[in-house]
């Protein structure tokens, strides 16, 4: 079962386990450090996402969570001002996957875990 909440994650030793290896990501990465709140800034929080992760079958083999940020309490001008996201489109994902069976290549797959951690942030 997915908690919805922290005080519900926080009941099971796995979801804290999940919790506490994507805080050690954090640190692993070097990408998130704690700081005096700066005078006239907005604040973002942050929240946890709990997700399962399943097998073939349909089993729980893995219970992920996820730090994210509330980005949505930021206002455009104010807090930020460009965004961008290093994401394929859909569009050009199909494209590459007719040409290479087109080609006859042959095509992989992969997941990079903490792929979104690597990124500098401009204040």
């Amino acid at each position: 079962m997915e908690p919805k909440k922290f005080e519900e994650a926080i009941q099971d030793q796995h979801w804290i386990d999940a919790m506490q290896e994507e805080l050690n990501q954090f640190r692993r990465c070097n990408v998130w450090e704690l700081v005096p709140k700066p005078r006239g800034r907005n604040i973002i929080g942050t929240k946890w996402i709990y997700r399962n992760k399943l097998d073939e079958s349909g089993i729980i083999v893995k219970n992920k969570a996820r730090l994210v940020a509330k980005g949505y309490r930021q206002e455009e001008g104010i807090d930020f001002d460009q965004t961008f996201a290093p994401v394929a489109r859909l569009e050009a994902i199909r494209i590459f996957l007719a040409y290479a069976a087109y080609q006859d290549f042959k095509v992989y797959q992969m997941d990079v875990k903490s792929a979104f951690l690597n990124g500098d942030l401009k204040e």
